[in-house]
């Protein structure tokens, strides 16, 4: 049995009860000192399976990265509920369900993001985020510089090791790493890639037909052309990927370069005792 599979098993199987302060984070929990740079994470607070699609936990651990590298986390599920959670932030960060599930898509929170993007509010989207409705796709290019399409983008699971990296601030000091993720894959970039810088390249195995080179774009860098920075990254399906060390500096250092912050030459900081990734799971809700 494939390695990560195993990792993700015994994930899921870990007791929760020990570790109530990792998997019930605080929610909405302002910066006491304006002096630092806030980021906001917004997780999608449904549930999938354990260790997978676990937006919380994931988020949740990404926050307490954050704080190793002098950012503030600001935690909230599936939009922002207070008005003071998106004023004053150097970046959002997205990790929750796609299509006609997006969370901007819903309740009339377009303009708030549009405000941010038009501030050069840094944008992050992880996984699933990066689909938005075909009527949508444009927008979303103009604002991350491409876009998952239902009809021409593919989705499938495999494992893949990433060992060579470009040289970009995200990927500074990130070291080889191997996952088993649910990739969207057959992206819809800007014209020309105008703007953005491919970081990560795989392709699904199994399929029939591979595009010129052989492997297609999963994660990129985007320099607004009106200012601000997203970075993408479409993996993201499995909370045991977190025991990568290269996996969460990868993640990290988008984080911060999306923020407007500077990535050390190293990397950012991401120590993490793997046996804690457990205690931020929580377990399957009781059946009714």
């Amino acid at each position: 049995m494939r390695f990560l599979s195993l990792v993700a098993g015994a994930l899921a199987l870990a007791p929760f009860a020990r570790a109530a302060d990792k998997n019930d984070p605080p929610i909405e929990q302002q910066p006491t000192d304006p002096k630092v740079p806030k980021v906001v994470l917004i997780a999608g607070s449904g549930y999938f399976k354990p260790g997978e699609h676990d937006y919380v936990a994931g988020c949740a651990v990404l926050a307490d990265l954050l704080k190793q590298n002098g950012v503030a986390p600001v935690l909230a599920l599936d939009w922002p509920k207070k008005a003071e959670t998106l004023a004053g932030a150097k970046a959002v960060v997205f990790l929750f369900d796609g299509a006609e599930k997006h969370q901007v898509l819903k309740e009339k929170r377009l303009p708030a993001l549009q405000k941010l993007m038009d501030d050069k509010v840094g944008l992050v989207q992880l996984h699933q985020t990066v689909e938005y409705t075909k009527d949508f796709g444009d927008k979303a290019r103009a604002w991350a510089g491409g876009a998952w399409e239902k009809g021409s983008g593919a989705r499938a699971h495999w494992i893949d090791e990433f060992a060579t990296f470009p040289d970009h601030p995200t990927c500074r000091g990130v070291t080889k790493f191997k996952i088993d993720d649910g990739w969207l894959y057959q992206n819809t970039f800007v014209p020309d890639l105008k703007g953005v810088t491919p970081l990560l390249r795989t392709w699904n195995p199994k399929a029939a037909v591979k595009p010129a080179g052989g492997q297609d774009v999963v994660a990129w860098a985007y320099e607004r052309a009106e200012g601000g920075r997203s970075f993408t990254f479409t993996g993201a399906h499995l909370h045991a990927s977190f025991a990568q060390e290269g996996y969460r500096r990868f993640l990290v250092n988008g984080v911060l370069w999306a923020a407007g912050a500077d990535v050390p030459k190293a990397g950012a900081k991401v120590a993490l005792d793997a046996d804690e990734l457990p205690k931020y799971l929580k377990p399957a809700p009781k059946k009714k």
